[in-house]
């Protein structure tokens, strides 16, 4: 059973937005209006369009929040994201599916061996959003538990 815990850390730069453009392959880091932080992603192999089941691979699209960090991981650092929300368990309940659930960012894979921008080099994922280690550490200094991710084509 993976381990999860709390992850509580003081916001720096007072980041209280986590925007993600699956078209541009971009997340921002906002306070306010202002980007404090951009980072090139990686997404699921199959990025455009919302979610709807597990296996699709991909990303999915609306609001969201970071809930917990994944002490036990298979890739180096990972927060979770709150999918699926209830509109998603309701579609799909509606259409007799099984909606995934286990998206995150994170870094690479444990034990890969790769250069830094490896990770963004092309979409890989099977529905998360992929950063590099060392963006990954920056990342987790950088926001709180319950920060909202707007995630948009």
């Amino acid at each position: 059973m993976t381990l999860l815990t709390l992850f509580s850390a003081v916001s720096i730069a007072g980041v209280d937005l986590v925007k993600v453009d699956k078209s541009k392959r971009r997340m921002y880091l906002m306070e306010g209006k202002e980007v404090v932080r951009e980072y090139r992603v990686a997404l699921g192999r199959s990025p455009k369009g919302h979610k709807r089941q597990e296996g699709d691979q991909k990303t999915p699209e609306g609001r969201y929040y970071l809930d917990f960090v994944i002490e036990d991981s298979q890739y180096y650092k990972s927060i979770h994201i709150s999918y699926p929300n209830l509109r998603d368990r309701a579609y799909a309940r509606v259409h007799n599916l099984d909606p995934g659930g286990d998206i995150k960012i994170h870094g690479l894979k444990n034990g890969e061996r790769r250069p830094a921008n490896y990770v963004q080099s092309f979409d890989w994922t099977d529905g998360c959003i992929a950063i590099t280690n060392q963006e990954m550490d920056e990342l987790l200094s950088l926001v709180t538990i319950g920060t909202p991710i707007e995630i948009v084509w």
